[in-house]
């Protein structure tokens, strides 16, 4: 009660004290605070004569989290979340950590002010620490009178330009308590202030130019003039120039007589061309399948601006007058065809003829694009830049850091060559390549200039920590870390032999030149690891690269067999029997487009656009194909009508309106009779075939660059002749697009028609949409017709059977997703090679959370520093998109990021608030038995004046290097590899993620780049926990490797669900073969070790029989290990060893834990099942603990409990007190032992217990 008393009466005394005008010196106010000290009041020896002396400290605030970029406790923000509760100046701050640790004491680097607060910065904290949860309070004095802020300047006292003049601010004095009636506040100061100004020089300059008179003349040459009048601040002031502007016009001549020559015929009217009375030009254009091309223009090469004729449905003309000549020729133009010119022969007759054959047109695309090249100063380098097209691409532009060269300096063409190399020279290099049809720009390359004197490869190797295993603690450090250094991935300036190629001849990087041997001390042992001492350059590893995958019928996984495979035009190979494939992509590929066409015509082809490592290795991927629609018969002769997107319960998307005679057969002539129709529609409705989507739903626009589409449906055609076996074209289609459908307005203006290339992946424009009211009966067996608004565009259908409904998006950003090893999310354990997809949703009106249609599929593979997804997004509307992210490695799907239950930021990997704005849910958010392999987000695009969205994981289209850059700690998405516990060490250092960081070395656990084989064994464990399984590979046979570590693994039992107390670990080894030098086998010795106690009881016979007849044979006398000298040969389940060669190494080891967990040689499975196809068994029981625990003991029987621990208490002092009977919980004589001894361990630190009764 005291207390309470003193801490509302110490404030109300002291502040009555100051109101009476009294007086306290220093001392007083110091017995008064010493008083008080309990109420959180303290005395500020900087005195205010207008406060009371004493000064108060607010509540705790804490107002952010350490999550994101740090910790962040702004005044300005606790300000706006509590307004009244801070002072204007505060004097003083205190700061401590949620756990009352104060900030000088917790190590980390921190920042404070007094006008801006405190905060604290995750990435300047050491070992890559994360800032402590923070709060702070502030002192604040209770003033009773102050000074408001300063006003604005007035205005100046003068306006003339040019002068002097004084202006003015003012103040006010505000009281904090109320005052009698006419008595003002005071405050020390003043309450204006003033300052000298002066106003802006005086000035003269002219208006902008009022319009141009009309001419003086209407033919032949004249003048007219413009005016503009001098604005002037002073009239002593004078504008430089006229204010009338006079010039000539009239270009239009005065009418003269017609001076064109006519050999034959006279002039026309118009004096444009010559007219040959009484003879006809006729013609008939066809395309080169012999099909009547209609509404091709027809007009003289002399003047082909001047337009004659048009072709008409069946491909004819006429042109009456006609002249002929040895000069005369003729020019037949039309859009989509190459124009064609041929000359018009005079002949006896009064009737001319001609046939035209028309090539179709195709845009350019860049089949060999410029490479990245190193050289030195000096030197002399050629970029190359070639296209493909008809009419075949005659310009060509070259780009450095996207400026134009220009081509009259360099002289270039196909290839840019730059001679005498200077430093500035370096940078970016692309080029674009033109034609009549259109534009195309190539990708980047990077040209590297090194100064003369400058190595391109610092010999010093950069610092790189590995991790020890777990029961290795140097001394000294007990640091789980080494560093064995690595040296730089760069280029190095190689032979300049060839300089002048467009490929160098080879390439150099810098690489290891020096590694040495050093033993770690792991206190208990020593563990042996190669260090890089020195880098320089060599000829780069040149890695295979490799595309590998399945496909499969997007409706049930039925495989596409001996499917045939094409790149371009050349059939490069076939699809497995289970749909499986295998793609070695051309190192100077930057575009992979593969097409998958199904021999019997189960399936639509499917044209692909696939990513791939450019570092090496394979890069997995299923592909799904559309099964084709069943045919339905129709009659050529009629109007037939196809509906597009029959949807069980909704309205089609649109149909195909076909009309009557309109099939031809490939010989242009015109097909009659019964036409077998299948139309296979992609309905954006249906997410389920997203993912098999053709191409990559991209185009080409004006200048060249490859955009992004939005599609509403793509649909593929197959017409065929009664007996199936003729494929027919079709003339003017309609194509109809339901506008009920296109939810956002602004796509109706923008809606086109493009067909798919199928040679280069890319959606070429085939038409524009215009809107129409018609009738039109719907779809589903409703007969009702009904007038509706539709999108309207025709098309012919030529060799292209896949069309789009699709708008150009220009509403981008990029995604920034991370793939983890496992859900610990690690920076140093990021994942590389995984394919990250991404589907764009567009909401349903009113349900943003139930997506309506997908737009667009985009993958992407991860680098060492995560993957940017295209996506589009909105500003304005947080969910107009939604979008679908997928993540798979090797054919395994990743686990993303948790929502439920709780929304964690530090987990899902983006700071609060931006993450509730982008409604991130898993994919089990609703319902847990759903797969957790996907994550849906709001595309918001970021706010730029918002700084919690700066720093990703949605970045604007123009940030894509921001994106591709961001630091690790950064906002991002995440997916993690559901795996139990593991650990790999080697001896020489290796990123499986990076193959060109490989080291030729006896020592390597890999010992061929171009081809890595993975074994594994599997070891059976009986017993109620999991357990951690080692592997110890050394050298067994070789000379050079003989009772040397090759490395360690180390992987964590696998529970098998239908067996409780039964779990299997799938461990890798070093398997047996040639090395490096490819000299001579080495059989690996290999000691598996269950980390627990443990037995063996049982080794699989078939694996035990092959050991003996493939000597030297090993004794295992030990029952808790197990040694072999690891097998040549290939074995499979039978033996209980599994072993896979890959050109990858993720993928060799994926396939090969595939295998093992399923126990088969060709199977693959996620759920372990224990009992198949096993090669070791082991039983570790669990040990038996019948001792209570303190807790349990204080429960049960807190009287004797507490009695006894008194004892002991007093024994541990050499006491020997005995009160009461009070009993002692009894336990076996085994535990009694360890507990003895873990007593005696705690207690020799102080007196020796005296006590020598053993317990009961």
């Amino acid at each position: 009660m005291w207390t309470w008393a003193a801490f509302i009466l110490g404030p109300l005394v002291t502040l009555a004290l100051a109101q009476a005008g009294l007086s306290w010196n220093n001392s007083q106010l110091r017995r008064l605070s010493q008083r008080t000290r309990n109420t959180k009041l303290a005395y500020n020896s900087i005195i205010d004569p207008h406060t009371t002396g004493l000064t108060e400290w607010t509540s705790w605030f804490n107002i952010d989290h350490p999550g994101g970029n740090g910790d962040y406790e702004r005044l300005e923000a606790i300000r706006f979340y509590y307004r009244e509760r801070v002072c204007a100046r505060p004097v003083a701050m205190e700061v401590r950590t949620t756990d009352w640790v104060t900030a000088e004491d917790t190590g980390e680097v921190v920042h404070s002010s007094l006008d801006k607060g405190f905060w604290c910065i995750n990435k300047e904290q050491p070992y890559g620490r994360i800032c402590s949860n923070y709060h702070v309070r502030f002192q604040c004095p209770p003033v009773q009178a102050y000074w408001t802020d300063w006003g604005a300047w007035g205005p100046c006292s003068t306006s003339a330009c040019n002068d002097v003049g004084i202006q003015a601010r003012r103040r006010k004095c505000v009281s904090t308590q109320p005052l009698p009636a006419l008595l003002t506040p005071s405050c020390p100061g003043p309450h204006t202030e003033r300052r000298e100004c002066s106003t802006a020089p005086c000035q003269a300059s002219w208006g902008q130019w009022g319009l141009w008179s009309a001419c003086s003349v209407t033919c032949g040459k004249g003048r007219r003039g413009r005016r503009r009048t001098c604005n002037r601040s002073s009239d002593k002031m004078q504008c430089p120039g006229r204010p009338v502007e006079v010039q000539k016009c009239g270009s239009t001549p005065c009418p003269v007589e017609c001076q064109r020559s006519c050999p034959e015929g006279r002039p026309s009217e118009d004096c444009s061309h010559c007219v040959c009375e009484g003879r006809t030009l006729r013609g008939d254009v066809r395309s080169v399948t012999g099909v009547p091309v209609a509404g091709a223009s027809v007009a003289e090469v002399a003047q082909p601006e001047l337009i004659r004729a048009r072709t008409d449905a069946e491909g004819r003309f006429r042109v009456p007058g006609t002249c002929s000549g040895p000069g005369t020729h003729v020019l037949i133009s039309k859009d989509k065809f190459v124009p064609a010119s041929v000359p018009i022969l005079s002949n006896s007759t009064e009737e001319l003829w001609v046939t035209v054959l028309l090539t179709s047109s195709e845009k350019p695309y860049i089949v060999k694009h410029p490479e990245d090249k190193v050289r030195y100063e000096g030197q002399r380098v050629t970029l190359c830049c070639k296209a493909t097209g008809t009419p075949k691409p005659d310009k060509h532009y070259w780009y450095h850091n996207g400026t134009l060269l220009d081509q009259k300096i360099y002289k270039y063409d196909e290839g840019l060559t730059l001679r005498d190399l200077k430093l500035e020279q370096s940078g970016q290099y692309h080029c674009k390549v033109s034609s009549p049809t259109g534009s195309i720009k190539s990708s980047p390359a990077f040209l590297t200039v090194f100064a003369k004197e400058m190595p391109p490869c610092n010999s010093t190797p950069e610092n790189h920590l590995v991790k020890l295993p777990l029961d290795c603690r140097q001394p000294g450090t007990e640091s789980q870390f080494f560093n064995t250094g690595r040296c730089p991935q760069n280029k190095c300036p190689g032979s300049q032999d060839y300089d002048l190629r467009c490929r160098d001849a080879s390439a150099f990087c810098c690489g290891v030149r020096k590694l040495e041997a050093v033993e770690i001390n792991c206190g208990s042992y020593t563990l042996p690891v190669k260090v890089v001492r020195e880098c320089g350059c060599q000829k780069c590893v040149e890695p295979k690269i490799l595309v590998r995958g399945r496909v499969v019928a997007a409706d049930n996984d039925e495989p596409l067999r001996f499917g045939h495979i094409f790149m371009g035009k050349d059939r490069i190979g076939i699809t497995g029997y289970q749909g499986g494939f295998t793609i070695q992509v051309p190192t100077d590929t930057q575009r992979l487009v593969v097409n998958f066409a199904d021999p019997t015509e189960k399936f639509i082809d499917t044209v692909k656009v696939f990513i791939f490592d450019k570092r090496g290795g394979a890069v997995y991927h299923d592909v799904k194909v559309m099964r084709k629609q069943a045919p339905v018969d129709i009659n050529a002769g009629e109007t037939n009508t196809i509906f597009l997107g029959e949807v069980k319960g909704e309205e089609p998307i649109g149909q195909l309106v076909i009309p009557p005679n309109s099939f031809h057969k490939s010989s242009g002539e015109t097909y009659e009779g019964t036409v077998k129709a299948s139309v296979t529609f992609f309905d954006p409705r249906n997410i389920t075939i997203a993912s098999a989507t053709p191409g990559d739903l991209n185009f080409v626009g004006d200048e060249g660059d490859i955009l992004p589409l939005r599609t509403y449906g793509m649909f593929s055609v197959d017409f065929r002749d009664e007996a199936n076996q003729e494929m027919l074209g079709a003339g003017e289609v309609q194509v109809l697009l339901d506008t009920e459908h296109v939810k956002m307005q602004e796509h109706m203006t923008t809606m086109k028609l493009w067909s798919l290339n199928p040679s280069t992946g890319i959606w070429e424009e085939e038409g524009d949409f215009q809107a129409t009211r018609t009738n039109s009966s719907g779809g589903n067996g409703r007969t009702k017709r009904e007038e509706r608004t539709f999108l309207i565009g025709n098309m012919e259908i030529r060799e292209r059977r896949l069309f789009n409904l699709d708008v150009p998006e220009n509403r981008r950003c990029y995604v920034k997703v991370r793939a983890y090893m496992s859900d610990k999310f690690l920076p140093a354990e990021q994942l590389e090679g995984v394919v990250i997809s991404l589907i764009n949703l567009e909401p349903k009106p009113g349900f943003s959370s139930n997506p309506r249609a997908w737009g667009r599929f985009d993958s992407v593979i991860t680098g060492p520093n995560g993957a940017c997804l295209p996506a589009f997004c909105d500003a304005q509307t947080p969910d107009a998109y939604t979008a679908y992210i997928t993540a798979i490695m090797g054919g395994e799907e990743l686990e993303a990021a948790p929502s439920t239950p709780k929304m964690n930021p530090n987990i899902i990997g983006v700071s609060q608030p931006y993450l509730d704005k982008l409604d991130y849910q898993r994919s089990d958010h609703d319902d847990p038995a759903l797969k957790k392999t996907a994550l849906r987000i709001n595309l918001a695009k970021p706010n730029p004046n918002n700084l919690d969205e700066t720093n990703g994981p949605i970045y604007p289209y123009q940030g894509l290097i921001a994106c591709e850059n961001a630091p690790v700690y950064a906002n991002h998405f995440r997916f993690f590899r559901v795996e139990k516990d593991k650990y790999e060490y080697n001896v020489v250092p290796f990123q499986e993620s990076d193959l060109t960081t490989w080291t030729g070395d006896y020592l390597s656990w890999w010992p061929n780049p171009q081809e890595f084989r993975a074994c594994y064994i599997k070891v059976k464990i009986h017993g109620a926990t999991e357990v951690m399984v080692r592997s110890r590979n050394l050298g067994g046979t070789h000379p050079q490797t003989r009772g040397q570590m090759y490395g360690i693994r180390d992987i964590r039992s696998t529970r098998d669900m239908n067996h409780p107390n039964i779990s299997s670990a799938c461990l890798e080894f070093k398997c047996s073969g040639m090395l490096f030098d490819q000299g001579s086998v080495d059989r690996s010795l290999i000691t598996v070790v269950p980390q627990s106690n443990c037995r063996r009881i049982g080794t699989n016979g078939l694996l035990q029989e092959y050991l003996i007849k493939h000597p030297p044979v090993l004794q295992n006398n030990e029952s808790h290990a197990f040694n072999m000298l690891a097998p040549v040969d290939p074995l499979g389940h039978n033996y209980g060893i599994y072993t896979v060669t890959d050109q990858n190494p993720r993928i060799a080891k994926e396939i090969a834990i595939g295998r093992c967990f399923d126990g088969t040689s060709d199977g693959f499975s996620r759920e372990m099942k224990a009992d198949e196809g096993v090669a070791l068994t082991f039983s570790c029981p669990k040990r038996t603990v019948n001792r209570e625990s303190l807790f349990q003991r204080l429960q049960t029987n807190p009287g004797q409990t507490l009695a006894q621990m008194a004892r002991e208490m007093r024994e541990s002092q050499g006491m020997q007190v005995r009160r009461g009977s009070a009993q002692v919980v009894a336990f076996p004589s085994e535990q009694q032992g360890r507990a003895q001894s873990r007593r005696v361990s705690t207690t020799s630190r102080r007196r020796p217990s005296t006590r020598t009764q053993s317990r009961q």
